[in-house]
């Protein structure tokens, strides 16, 4: 799939930076992918941290990813900063 903009919001803003969080079927794999929010190079900052839920329609992941580059046209986000553990019932 592709970077979906309805799927971003910001949750909070301050001093130059902004917390998002974005919702998507697509891994985090092809989430932090060089380019996957480049549509959105005009908002994200360096340094902004986004919460995210990947993989909703499959094996699910959350966490937060770190906005590395956003210049000249491409967004670059790092790997996903897991949150929670595997479910060890």
């Amino acid at each position: 799939m592709a970077y979906n903009p309805h799927n971003l919001s910001v949750l909070g803003y301050a001093n130059g930076f902004t917390l998002w969080h974005y919702c998507t079927t697509d891994t985090a794999d092809q989430v932090d992918s060089t380019g996957y929010f480049s549509q959105a190079v005009e908002m994200l900052r360096v340094g902004d941290m986004m919460m995210a839920n990947c993989d909703t329609d499959g094996t699910p992941a959350a966490g937060i990813f770190l906005v590395a580059r956003s210049s000249a046209g491409v967004v670059d986000v790092a790997n996903l900063t897991r949150v929670g553990a595997d479910n060890t019932d």
